[in-house]
């Protein structure tokens, strides 16, 4: 099972890390570095080995019924079908990549991990039509690999270790193909669902939404309706073990699905709130002060100007701190007079100064360069405009991210 992802983690953090800067975590590279065909580097996650040894598990039981004279070493011949099976996967999601590539949207890595593997796009398809094909053809070409290897059960006779490889991925691929094309987040049909609708309507939000209902409906079908199929197929021959099996995986893919569905809308509607972010409009008006001046004095000469942030300036009025509000909050009211301002302050380090005119895309990437609480804001002639608070950045995405 396949899914493309979109960049999203850059320009959709909207829960930052502890120290309130919406900076990415730094990841690691997500697992064991395979390689990096056509730059992009591939990682197996360590849940790749648990399903490899489940998959090992079953097909190596219904070997014994097919093959039963290679006794315990179905098991090898097993687990050679769950490394082809995933390198098939690893096609499907090259060739998203190669797609993405085309379409120049960059394409962070490919992970190959418990249901499947991600293609971690880093921008999204600015047409519906491009939308469509850089979803498709993940399926298409795991229809094209079912494809040959029914072909090549043709040369080979289907009782022999050949044969019962190549029929099982063509049964694999087959499968991954057809449920990858359900229309619904975040699988490939789901997006290639929200292509559509994005197309009729001119909305990439309509088409988003769209996709995503019809995801979570899925996920519910799966839930049920998977191991009763299960059941319904297996009759009165399946055991209580498989029963609970099929049961806890459908929950586990029903789970993927469903968070997956939400993550979409979520990541859509903070790419719609991002041309509303402009740091003209979340800047505080600030004050400025000499360093040694009381917290408390600071305070009020702010509530009077009726600002929201407190600046250190030198003894030429320039900018060279930043009064910290987190720092102010902890010291007791009593306390304040008797407390500086620079000593609540950060010095203005690189990076901690924005332009006015900073929005969107471009003002998550200059907090996630040098992550902090407030930035010091200038004119473009160098004039002081204010102090941003990355807390009011915060409350404008959450309230992008939560909006019906």
């Amino acid at each position: 099972m396949s899914d493309t992802t979109g960049q999203q983690a850059s320009q959709q953090q909207p829960t930052p890390p502890p120290d309130r800067s919406p900076r990415e975590p730094d990841r690691p590279g997500g697992g064991i570095l395979m390689g990096r065909p056509f730059g992009v580097p591939i990682y197996v996650t360590p849940t790749w080995f648990l399903i490899a040894a489940l998959i090992t598990w079953l097909f190596g039981d219904q070997l014994d019924g097919v093959l039963p004279e290679l006794g315990f070493t179905r098991y090898l011949v097993a687990f050679s079908f769950a490394v082809a099976f995933y390198a098939s996967v690893l096609v499907h999601e090259l060739a998203h990549t190669l797609v993405a590539l085309r379409y120049r949207l960059g394409v962070r890595r490919i992970q190959l991990q418990f249901f499947g593997g991600v293609s971690e796009i880093e921008k999204e398809a600015e047409t519906p039509g491009k939308e469509f094909w850089l979803a498709f053809v993940g399926p298409l070409l795991s229809l094209v690999l079912g494809g040959l290897c029914w072909l090549l059960t043709l040369t080979v006779r289907l009782e022999t270790v050949p044969g019962v490889l190549l029929a099982g991925l063509m049964v694999a691929n087959l499968v991954v193909a057809v449920f990858n094309l359900l229309p619904g987040l975040p699988l490939d049909g789901g997006r290639m669902l929200r292509a559509v609708v994005w197309g009729i309507t001119k909305r990439p939000m309509s088409g988003t939404l769209a996709a995503a209902w019809t995801g979570r409906m899925l996920a519910v079908l799966v839930l049920f309706g998977l191991p009763m199929f299960a059941a319904a197929r297996g009759g009165s021959a399946r055991s209580a073990g498989d029963s609970l099996l099929d049961a806890a995986l459908a929950a586990v893919l029903a789970v993927v699905i469903w968070n997956g569905a939400g993550n979409a809308v979520r990541n859509a509607r903070l790419k719609e709130a991002l041309p509303g972010l402009t740091v003209r409009s979340l800047t505080r008006r600030a004050v400025s002060v000499a360093a040694d001046t009381p917290v408390g004095e600071a305070l009020r000469r702010a509530r009077e100007a009726q600002a929201g942030a407190v600046v250190v300036a030198d003894a030429n009025g320039t900018p060279i701190a930043l009064v910290k509000e987190a720092a102010v909050l902890r010291v007791p009211e009593h306390r304040r007079p008797w407390i500086a301002a620079g000593a609540l302050a950060r010095s203005l380090e690189p990076g901690l100064t924005l332009t006015a005119d900073l929005d969107g895309e471009q003002l998550l990437a200059a907090l996630r360069t040098t992550p902090a609480s407030e930035y010091l804001v200038l004119e473009a002639d160098g004039t002081l405009y204010g102090v941003l608070a990355v807390a009011d950045v915060e409350r404008r995405l959450s309230a992008a991210l939560t909006r019906r």
